[in-house]
């Protein structure tokens, strides 16, 4: 050894010149190959769960180059080595043979009709691309052909060339030009399409599907019958595959979710994505949308975006964007991500927050009366009201007096923290800048947040299930598009993120019972019907129409309306956005059954079967299931210990009336404008009975104003003649007598019996208002008039 070192080390220092020439050769034949190999810009690709094309951007030089795939298919593969490169299994990037003969028959001809490149010099060449053909060049690519040869395999080689090779037209590598030509895949070829597509970057600008047809069906055969020759394809494939005809006008390339496609462009560009997208539903849920889009484009309403979510992984399962609309109309808009207002999307959490803090029982009355708060006069949609009507209900029904009564108990700022919870981004100003007008609409999100947050729900409720009480605390999860990533949920504790189960259980209850869409009415008769629990929200002018349906697998979020703000007075959550939605949710695989109730967070109580709060000592009761946290919640507010005579018409006390002769009965009595439109819709409700005239200190109850409220400003409307048109007041009262006398200014203007509604013209300015009942009572407010 010692002597070998010796020997290197005296010829070294013999021939100094040639071996620093010999080391600076060798170290720039090491790093004569550019990194990377392929500077050019590619297409961003999305592909569906199983590995089907759903879409692709060209490239930004305008051309279809796909990223390169892992592996050529085996029949393109034996094409193409059969037709450029015979021997390229055993050479190390240059053929001596095949460049001597290509040099003597060149010679011969005295022109150039035979090439002695490689299929490894050939990816030099285009990897070179825009080099001057020389015999300098072509020295180049011969040595940087060995050195490839070094650095990839075989296959490695093949996929490079596949990748970038010209196809013809604007049509670059294997994967965009067995798209565009046969409209399949390049693992689908036939061998007559793969021999097709193995001739053509041979010459592309001559021949390519379309153009000199017939030089192309020629060389196309040519290679089917050496390949016959070769063994390597039988006599009846090459007989069948000459008879297959040239592809014609290339096929265009998927476009199945565009909007998704521009959304993985901008995070992921130039990649070849595999989605989290089921193509089977998300080429179905096209259809259904497409559909809707032509009976809904008739009412001048252009725009639909549908979204459905995988619960248990926040999978991405179908990605419509918007829908095939013109540019116009902006098509190319992605609604799902895109903030709008809310209308009424967001009651179910502000339900769900007041039962897990024990402010709310889901049967307790809310009222629904008319109402001005501050100068703001929410409305019904229907525009009218129930009085009082259970909490459940007025979600289910989706009420807006209610609500707007419920977010003012509850408090903006408490809310405003859980919708911030929920991670709706949207939702970013200070509370104050919402008011009330939060819950019905006066703040945006987009379809994208909204899904997530009623995910998180659902997730909520099947961990519960699963874990046996317990939380993730990173429930609320961000939804993914890509196939392979892992989402983390965070820690699990008994500890609650945002709501309890419980209420979150009980809030999906009532979302259960909400009206379907008129042919969907029957569901409940059906054993096979889908249990889903959802909310529709239509907001202030008809620009937005939403509906949100969740079970225990999906959540299915839709979005209908015009992306330019221009509203539709037909425009409706439930008429519009509800039915895309159940036809969405029947193209999903069957649910499983219904959530399972979380008895660990939910307990019995007691509760007063007629107002819904916990039953006082005197209340009809019945047993209901009730967050735990609820107990603290108000006794009944609604029922009084009454003192009647016999008859039970009056009430009577020991000043008129022997006490064996005195009855005591619980009464339900709700407050005097509550109660008057509560009887309206509930024939059994009995007002509450007055004092017998001859007894001694009965209570006084005053009469109420409906309308006007105190310091209310009226605005007078005029008619088709300019005429001022007069307001219709409204007034109630609990004396048996039922009259009401009216004084306007101190002036006399009416008398009302039963149903007080009276019709009052008021000149512009402020102005005193007075009823007083047939006992006396009266109530005086203060209005003022503009016109």
């Amino acid at each position: 050894m010692t002597l070998l070192l010796q020997r290197i080390k005296s010829f070294v220092s013999k021939h100094k010149i040639k071996c620093t020439l010999g080391l600076i050769a060798l170290i720039a034949y090491c790093f004569c190959l550019p990194s990377p190999l392929f500077d050019k810009p590619y297409s961003t690709v999305i592909n569906s769960n199983d590995g089907t094309l759903m879409g692709a951007q060209i490239a930004a030089d305008g051309q279809w180059r796909f990223p390169i795939h892992n592996q050529v298919p085996e029949k393109f593969k034996m094409c193409l080595i059969q037709f450029e490169d015979a021997y390229f299994e055993y050479h190390w990037g240059i053929n001596p043979i095949s460049i001597s003969k290509a040099i003597y028959t060149n010679f011969k001809a005295k022109r150039v009709i035979r090439g002695g490149s490689t299929l490894t010099q050939q990816t030099i060449r285009l990897a070179r691309d825009g080099k001057k053909r020389s015999y300098f060049e072509k020295l180049i690519e011969a040595v940087q052909a060995t050195r490839l040869e070094f650095k990839y395999s075989k296959d490695a080689i093949i996929n490079l060339y596949a990748a970038h090779a010209p196809f013809g037209g604007n049509v670059v590598g294997l994967d965009a030009a067995a798209w565009r030509y046969f409209g399949t895949t390049a693992d689908q070829l036939s061998w007559a399409e793969s021999a097709t597509l193995a001739v053509l970057p041979n010459a592309p600008r001559l021949i390519y599907p379309g153009k000199n047809q017939e030089i192309l069906f020629n060389k196309r055969n040519t290679l089917l019958k050496k390949l016959f020759s070769q063994n390597i394809i039988d006599q009846q494939t090459y007989e069948l595959a000459i008879l297959e005809p040239l592809p014609g006008k290339p096929h265009p390339l998927p476009q199945l979710a565009p909007h998704l496609l521009t959304k993985v462009a901008q995070s992921k560009p130039q990649q070849r994505i595999t989605t989290t997208v089921d193509y089977n539903i998300q080429a179905q849920a096209q259809n259904i949308v497409k559909s809707y889009y032509e009976l809904y484009s008739q009412s001048e309403i252009y725009n639909i975006a549908v979204i459905v979510v995988d619960v248990k992984t926040r999978n991405i399962v179908s990605y419509i964007g918007n829908s095939p609309t013109t540019a116009e109309h902006q098509k190319d808009v992605d609604i799902i991500t895109a903030p709008r207002s809310t209308g009424s999307i967001l009651k179910p959490f502000l339900y769900a927050a007041m039962l897990d803090d024990a402010t709310l029982l889901p049967h307790a009355l809310v009222p629904d009366i008319p109402t001005i708060i501050s100068g703001y006069k929410p409305q019904n949609h229907q525009l009218n009201y129930d009085g009082a009507v259970p909490a459940h209900q007025a979600l289910s029904r989706s009420l807006n007096i209610p609500f707007v009564l419920m977010l003012q108990d509850y408090g903006i700022y408490r809310f405003y923290d859980q919708l911030q919870k929920l991670e709706l981004s949207a939702i970013n100003k200070h509370p104050n800048h919402y008011g009330l007008s939060l819950i019905l609409g006066g703040a945006e999100s987009s379809l994208w947040d909204l899904c997530k947050a009623y995910a998180s729900w659902s997730g909520t409720l099947n961990y519960y299930q699963e874990s046996n009480g317990k939380y993730r605390s990173k429930e609320v999860h961000s939804l993914n598009w890509e196939l392979g990533q892992e989402s983390d949920f965070g820690k699990s504790s008994f500890t609650k993120t945002t709501l309890g189960a419980g209420a979150i259980w009980q809030t999906m209850q009532a979302l259960k019972e909400v009206n379907r869409p008129d042919e969907d009415q029957g569901w409940k008769h059906f054993d096979s019907s889908l249990q889903i629990a959802w909310k529709t929200g239509t907001s202030y002018g008809g620009r937005d129409a939403w509906a949100i349906g969740m079970d225990k697998n999906h959540v299915v979020g839709v979005w209908i309306g015009n992306a330019t703000g221009e509203g539709r007075p037909s425009l409706s959550g439930v008429r519009n956005a509800a039915p895309i939605m159940f036809d969405m949710f029947n193209l999903l695989p069957n649910p499983p059954a219904w959530f399972e109730t979380p008895l660990n967070d939910l307990e019995y109580a007691q509760v007063c079967s007629q107002s819904g709060y916990l039953a006082k000592e005197y209340c009809p009761t019945s047993e209901q299931l009730i967050p735990k946290r609820a107990k603290k919640t108000g006794l009944c507010p609604y029922h009084e210990l009454l003192h009647l005579d016999e008859a039970e018409n009056f009430q009577v006390n020991l000043s008129c009336e022997s006490s064996e002769n005195i009855y005591t009965k619980p009464w339900f009595v709700l407050p005097p404008t509550m109660a008057y439109y509560y009887s309206k819709q509930q024939s059994t409700y009995r007002p509450l009975p007055s004092f017998r005239e001859d007894c001694m200190g009965a209570i006084k109850r005053p009469p109420v104003f409906i309308y006007p409220k105190h310091l209310a400003k009226i605005y007078l409307a005029k008619s088709f003649q300019s005429t001022i048109q007069p307001f219709v007041a409204k007034a109630a009262t609990s004396s048996k007598k039922g009259l009401l006398h009216w004084y306007l200014d101190s002036e006399f203007i009416g008398t009302t019996s039963h149903f007080h509604e009276l019709s009052i013209e008021a000149s512009k300015g402020t102005h005193l208002l007075t009823i007083v009942d047939a006992e006396g009572n009266e109530s005086t407010i203060s209005f003022e008039v503009d016109r």
